[in-house]
Parts: structure tokens; C-alpha cells; sequence
């Protein structure tokens, strides 16, 4: 399965560059198990961010962020087959959720909930 592992990326750090790329260092931290599991581990920021800095993004949270960022996960959700959703408070992550329940993809809280990953 094609797995988004979804938590606070931005959430909490206000902007700081280190406090964002540890959020994201956690949220890679079950792609290897996800993945010994026979599963493709996705996270949106792997997307977003080159798309971004390839648009010429200059400043986290402005508007050319906000029009990438949040669609990139709404159009990963259209391919994936299941959501992590990891401990921590994140809107992004509440509405990827919230978009996956709504599409009947199945959201996990624990690694050792996804198939495979017990």
C-alpha cells in the first residue's frame, strides 16, 4: 500500500528551520518499517518541498506555501491507500484525516496497527 505518514511538520515551531527538519525526521522515522512491511511510505513535505522551492518559495507560510503545501497532500490522498497519522497537533495532518475518512482510506495511529507492521 501507498501509505501517507501525517503529523506536525510546521506545527508548533514557528518557522524555525532546525524545529521543522526535526518534525520531519520524525516523520520519516516509520517509513523503514513501512517499507520492510512491503508498503510505500509517502509524506506531503517530500512532495511540497521540492515543488515549492522549485516555484521559487522564499518564506514558509506565505502565499505561494499555503497554495502548495496543503493541496499537495489533498492530491496524494487521491493515490494513496491508507494514512499514519503520528501523535502531535497538526491541522494539516487533522485535515488529512479528515479528507481520507471521508474518501474510505483507512487511518492508523500506530505503526503497529498498519497490515504487515505488527
Amino acid at each position: 500500500m501507498l501509505i501517507l505518514i501525517a503529523g506536525p511538520y510546521r506545527s508548533g515551531t514557528r518557522d524555525d528551520p532546525a524545529k521543522m527538519a526535526a518534525n520531519l525526521q520524525r516523520l520519516e522515522q516509520p517509513s523503514h518499517r513501512l517499507f520492510k512491511a512491503g508498503h510505500v511510505p509517502m509524506i506531503g513535505e517530500w512532495v511540497a518541498l521540492p515543488v515549492w522551492n522549485a516555484a521559487g518559495g522564499k518564506a514558509v507560510g506565505d502565499d505561494l506555501y499555503e497554495e502548495i503545501f496543503h493541496p499537495v497532500a489533498g492530491r496524494l490522498l487521491q493515490l494513496c491507500d491508507g494514512v499514519l497519522r503520528l501523535e502531535g497537533e497538526s491541522k494539516g495532518a487533522d485535515n488529512d484525516v479528515r479528507i481520507a475518512r471521508e474518501r474510505g482510506i483507512p487511518v492508523w495511529h500506530r505503526v503497529e496497527d498498519v497490515p504487515g507492521c505488527a
